[in-house]
C-alpha cells in the first residue's frame, strides 16, 4: 500500500466534497444537542463536540492537500474515515450521557486512519513523516483520552477540555518544519466548510419553521435568519477569502505552514463556532416569536456573530503580529454584545430584529470604506 505526497497545486476533488457531507450531518447534530441543553452549561459542552468535529476535518483537510485522494488506498481509507466519523456524529446528541464510548471509538478510528495515511505520504519524505510523528502522539493520545472519558460521568466534560487543550495546543508546539501546504486547494477547502456549516444554519431555520404554525411573524423571523446567514457568508467569502489565499502564496515553506494553521484551523474554529450557535438560536427563536429569549439562547443570538466577527480581529493581528481591531467587525461585534440585555428583554423576533439591523449596517460601512480593497481582492482573483 502506499500513499504519495504531491508537490504540485491542486483544486477540491469530488471525493473531498462527497467526505465533507459528513460534516454537514454532524454539524446539524450539535445544534440538536445544543436544543436539547439550552444552557450556558449546554453551549460549553456543545463547543467541546465542536473543537473535537473541527480537529477531525482539519486533519483531513491537511492531509488530503498533500496526497491526493483518488488515489486506490487513500480513497478507501477516506471512506473508512467517513463511516467512522458518521458513526461519531450519530452519537453526538448524547454524547454526554450513554453514548461517550461510541463516539471516543469511533472518534479515535478518525484520528488513527489519519495518522497511518499520513505516515505512508510521508514515507518518500523523511522531513514529513517526522512531522507526522511529532504530531502523533498529540493527536491519538487526545482521542485516546477522549475514549476513556467515555467511561465517566460527572468527569466527561473535563476530560474533553483537558484532551482538547493538550491536542490543540501540542500542534502548535510540535512547530511547523515538514509540513506542506498548496494554498489554492487549501484556502479552497477552508471556503467550502465555512459553506457547509452556513448550510447547517439553514437548515436549522427549515428545521424549527417546520416545527411550528407557521404564521407571518414565523416567516419574517425565518426570512431574517436567512439575512443574517448570507451575512455570515458575505463577510467571509467578499473579501477573506480571497485575500486568505494571498496571504498564503505570498510565504515560502515554515512561515505559510505557521499562518495556513494559525488562521486557518485556529482561527477557523471560532467562526464555525459563531455559525452554529446561530443556527441553534435560530431553533429556539422560530418556536418562540413571541416570548422573550432565555440568557443562553440570547447569547447564542448575539454572542454567535460576535464570535464571528472577532475572529477576523484575530486574523489581522496574527498578520501583524500586534493587537489589530478590524474597525467596522469591531464596532458590529460590541454591538452585538451589547444587545444582549436587550435580547432577553423583548420578544425573539425582535431580538432577532435588531441583531439583523446591526449585520447590514456593517455591510453599509464596509460596501462604502472597503471599496478599493475590494477591488484590489478582485484583482488578485483575476491573476494567475
Amino acid at each position: 500500500m502506499s500513499a504519495t505526497a504531491l508537490d504540485h497545486e491542486h483544486r477540491v476533488t469530488p471525493r473531498e466534497l462527497f467526505f465533507d457531507l459528513v460534516f454537514v450531518f454532524a454539524f446539524t447534530q450539535v445544534a440538536t444537542l445544543l436544543a436539547d441543553d439550552p444552557t450556558f452549561a449546554g453551549i460549553g459542552r456543545g463547543v467541546l463536540v465542536l473543537a473535537a468535529l473541527w480537529w477531525a476535518w482539519a486533519a483531513y483537510a491537511w492531509l488530503t492537500n498533500v496526497v491526493d485522494p483518488e488515489e486506490g488506498v487513500v480513497g478507501a481509507a477516506l471512506l473508512v474515515a467517513l463511516i467512522a466519523m458518521f458513526v461519531a456524529a450519530l452519537a453526538v446528541p448524547n454524547v454526554f450521557e450513554d453514548k461517550g464510548v461510541l463516539f471516543g471509538a469511533a472518534f479515535l478510528v478518525v484520528c488513527a486512519m489519519h495518522t497511518a495515511l499520513y505516515s505512508l505520504a510521508g514515507r518518500g519524505s523523511p522531513d514529513l513523516l517526522r512531522a507526522v510523528l511529532r504530531l502523533a502522539p498529540w493527536a491519538l493520545g487526545g482521542a485516546a483520552v477522549i475514549l476513556a472519558a467515555g467511561f465517566t460521568d460527572a468527569a466527561r466534560p473535563w476530560l474533553w477540555l483537558a484532551a482538547l487543550t493538550c491536542t490543540y495546543v501540542g500542534a502548535a508546539l510540535t512547530g511547523s518544519s515538514g509540513w506542506r501546504v498548496h494554498p489554492a486547494h487549501f484556502a479552497e477547502r477552508y471556503g467550502l466548510v465555512v459553506i457547509i456549516a452556513l448550510g447547517e444554519a439553514f437548515i436549522s431555520i427549515g428545521i424549527g419553521a417546520g416545527g411550528v404554525a407557521i404564521g407571518l411573524r414565523e416567516v419574517v423571523a425565518a426570512v431574517l435568519g436567512l439575512l443574517v446567514a448570507t451575512s455570515f457568508w458575505l463577510a467571509y467569502f467578499d473579501f477573506f477569502a480571497i485575500r486568505g489565499e494571498h496571504m498564503l502564496r505570498s510565504r515560502e515553506g515554515e512561515a505559510r505552514v505557521a499562518l495556513a494553521r494559525d488562521i486557518y484551523v485556529y482561527a477557523h474554529l471560532p467562526m464555525i463556532v459563531g455559525i452554529v450557535l446561530f443556527a441553534f438560536a435560530m431553533k429556539t427563536v422560530l418556536g418562540h416569536v413571541d416570548e422573550e429569549l432565555d440568557a443562553a439562547a440570547a447569547f447564542a443570538l448575539c454572542g454567535g456573530g460576535a464570535l464571528y466577527l472577532l475572529s477576523y480581529s484575530a486574523i489581522r493581528s496574527r498578520l501583524e503580529r500586534r493587537l489589530h481591531l478590524s474597525r467596522g467587525r469591531f464596532v458590529a461585534a460590541l454591538g452585538l454584545l451589547l444587545l444582549l440585555p436587550v435580547a432577553t428583554a423583548v420578544p425573539a423576533l425582535a431580538a432577532l430584529a435588531l441583531v439583523t439591523a446591526v449585520w447590514i449596517a456593517l455591510h453599509a460601512y464596509e460596501l462604502v470604506w472597503w471599496r478599493e480593497a475590494r477591488s484590489e481582492s478582485r484583482s488578485l482573483l483575476a491573476s494567475p
